[in-house]
């Protein structure tokens, strides 16, 4: 990292100084020109006027100098250049920048709140930021990470500090990964498609309405540059982007939109970088699904580590968690993308605990393979609690580096829930129930995971206690419970109402400590209107009941006189990256593959897998036109030169049942090996 925790704090209240004196000298340098203009001036009055205006000047021209300066080339010259080796990247503030036909190369371009922004297509907009955020875009070093959202968040070339700085946190969810609820217009379009699986092969037969390809136009506009700018300008800090294994590649008879995706993703990595942005990556979707939902990219029986299928496709999805993890451990991207949430809600109940920590040991082991251990080296790896107690993974694979929690809570799945938010809670304020149950429910348990596991997020929760909303349970076939009227009217929302959620998503926040919202935006429906509103973070915030400054949730639970169990900011060296190793007697427990499947009609022995005989891929990486090739030309896609590894591949000779079902056509009695098989 390229600064100390000391030396960060040192310069947040250097901006915060610098800051405020320009903005009172540029106050009293324009209520002295109003002056001048609205009254008439003796001679003397107009020298001292002129002289009080040269002064003042003068004493910005310093501030700037002495302040502004030595924090833009300590905080905003800072960024890392791709080696072998994370721990021996040097610093680009060290290297001279290239001049152009012999001119002096251009600055970057530095904007806090009130700023315009240009973007790539021309459009403008004037960027919001009342807590200190600035933005910077650098043509000559794309990878500059001197941006900074927001006063409290460190700038991402300086170290998060882990237990002190708090995840403030939206997804990006229905971008690269559809859901029904997020972009209904398109399966209106489409009324008997359930999943992607369903749109894409239905678009594929539309070519009169513009085939797949809408999937692309989607991509393009459902989340632009001000969409990113408007998340740092709220307050936040971090976002979630679910993407699917289809953004790698797809297999022979999968629909999806193939690697088309992965080029958007890039383009929203430059605009978190530009804002300071940290971002988790999770893999959303996986091949044979994880649980069976919608998006998970297919409505089916679950096939990982489940069912016929299930060790195969659990081996191709540790080839991408593999390609994956090439990318984001560049030092370019590292700092950038610290988490890497590497299989998303997959039912631990359903596949089996044991099965789940083979699978999770071997991910790990792989990974810090390639990244090498200890802080620095390539991201936290993320795993779902698969909707299991929290208490449940108490002491998982202790020893590991640096593995997460991830949580996500929601009251609106568990059946009828009519409770009214726009009523007085036990403290007389409007939120019914629901501000203290989310705290009684939510905060004693995140905060003893953190005591028992180690670092622990909530990657998704909502403002809804229920499930109202269109498509929220499906495309079809999955009717709402209760009267939603109450809470899908949106635009005729009292100040009860308004008040009453902002308490709940406050009182949720709190117990969270460190959350991502699901989902930063929903889209219109063909009616025009948003129609599940609870669950769009920007239309909460610009309507009110999503708080303006997430900093206000902090001691929420403890105003509403919840259950306490604090945490005291402190874990263990080996959880936040000093190296430590797993004891053998877990490799020997968990072995991989696991020793039983459930669901699967043969012994482990007999199920089809995959060999690692194919080219593998490397994903491609951005251009950058104006940039010096000195400085993007170690950006290949791929981190660890000795990971010299094949790719995934049928064995010639052996017969797959289709990923999403299992069902073999004939039983196998022997295993598969090749040409030579019996």
């Amino acid at each position: 990292m390229s600064s100390t925790p000391s030396a960060v704090l040192a310069m947040k209240e250097e901006d915060s100084s610098a800051n405020a004196s320009i903005s009172l000298l540029v106050d009293r340098l324009n209520n002295a020109q109003q002056l001048s203009q609205s009254q008439p001036r003796k001679p003397w009055m107009r020298k001292r006027l002129l002289f009080l205006l040269l002064f003042l000047a003068m004493v910005v021209i310093v501030v700037v100098l002495v302040v502004i300066l030595p924090v833009y080339f300590v905080v905003i010259r800072g960024k890392s250049q791709h080696t072998s080796n994370a721990s021996t990247a040097t610093s680009s503030s060290n290297m001279p920048r290239p001049s152009q036909n012999g001119l002096p190369s251009p600055a970057p371009t530095i904007g806090g709140d009130g700023s315009r922004v240009v973007t790539d297509n021309g459009t403008e907009f004037t960027y919001h930021n009342p807590f200190g955020g600035y933005w910077v875009q650098d043509p000559m070093d794309p990878f500059n990470n001197g941006a900074r959202p927001n006063e409290w968040t460190p700038p991402l070339n300086a170290s998060w500090r882990w237990g002190k700085d708090r995840i403030y946190g939206v997804n990006l969810g229905g971008l690269f990964v559809l859901e029904p609820f997020i972009a209904p217009e398109l399966f209106q379009r489409y009324p008997s498609a359930e999943d992607e699986w369903d749109i894409s092969k239905a678009m594929r037969a539309d070519s009169t309405n513009g085939g797949i390809n809408q999937l692309e136009d989607h991509y393009k506009t459902f989340i632009d540059e001000q969409d990113i700018a408007e998340i740092a300008g709220a307050g936040l800090n971090f976002i979630r982007i679910p993407l699917a294994f289809w953004a790698i590649e797809t297999w022979e008879g999968e629909p999806f939109l193939t690697r088309t995706s992965w080029k958007y993703f890039l383009q929203i990595l430059d605009w978190a970088r530009k804002y300071g942005l940290r971002v988790c990556l999770d893999l959303h979707a996986v091949p044979g699904s994880q649980n069976g939902y919608n998006h998970s990219g297919r409505v089916s029986a679950l096939n990982f580590l489940s069912g016929n299928m299930g060790i195969a496709n659990a081996e191709r999805t540790l080839y991408y968690i593999r390609v994956l993890t090439e990318f984001i451990s560049q030092p370019e991207y590292r700092d950038l993308i610290p988490i890497f949430g590497i299989v998303n809600e997959a039912l631990v109940n359903t596949i089996g605990m044991d099965q789940m920590t083979s699978f999770y040991l071997r991910a790990h082991d792989m990974i810090r393979s390639i990244t090498g251990v200890g802080e620095g080296n390539g991201p936290y790896i993320a795993i779902h609690d698969g909707f299991n107690s929290v208490s449940n993974w108490a002491g998982f694979l202790q020893g590991s580096d640096r593995i997460m929690m991830d949580q996500h809570k929601y009251f609106s799945f568990g059946g009828p829930q009519s409770d009214p938010l726009d009523v007085p809670g036990p403290d007389g304020s409007p939120g019914g129930q629901w501000p203290l149950l989310a705290c009684n429910a939510w905060g004693p348990p995140s905060n003893q995971s953190r005591r028992d596991f180690g670092l622990t997020i909530v990657g998704e929760f909502a403002a809804s206690p229920n499930d109202c909303g269109l498509f929220l349970r499906g495309a079809h076939g999955h009717p709402q419970t209760g009267d939603c009227d109450a809470f899908d009217n949106w635009e005729h929302y009292t100040r009860e109402m308004k008040e009453g959620i902002k308490n709940f998503v406050m009182a949720s926040m709190d117990a969270f400590g460190d959350w991502f919202f699901w989902t930063w935006k929903i889209g219109p429906a063909k009616s025009g209107r948003i129609e599940t509103p609870l669950w769009s973070y920007q239309l909460g915030l610009r309507n009110g009941w999503i708080p303006s400054d997430p900093r206000k949730a902090v001691g929420k639970c403890r105003s509403l006189d919840a259950s306490s169990s604090p945490f005291d900011g402190k874990y263990k060296p080996w959880q936040t990256g000093t190296p430590s190793s797993i004891p053998a007697l877990s490799s020997s427990n968990f072995p991989w593959p696991p020793t039983s499947i459930v669901n699967a009609e043969v012994p482990v022995t007999l199920l089809p897998t995959y060999t690692n005989t194919a080219p593998v891929i490397t994903l491609p990486v951005p251009t950058f036109t104006s940039a010096p090739a000195a400085v993007t030309q170690s950006v290949d896609g791929w981190f660890n030169d000795g990971d010299t590894t094949g790719g995934i591949t049928t064995i010639a000779g052996c017969s797959y049942p289709n990923e999403y079902d299992g069902t073999f056509s004939v039983i196998p009695t022997a295993p598969c090996t090749g040409p030579t098989a019996a």
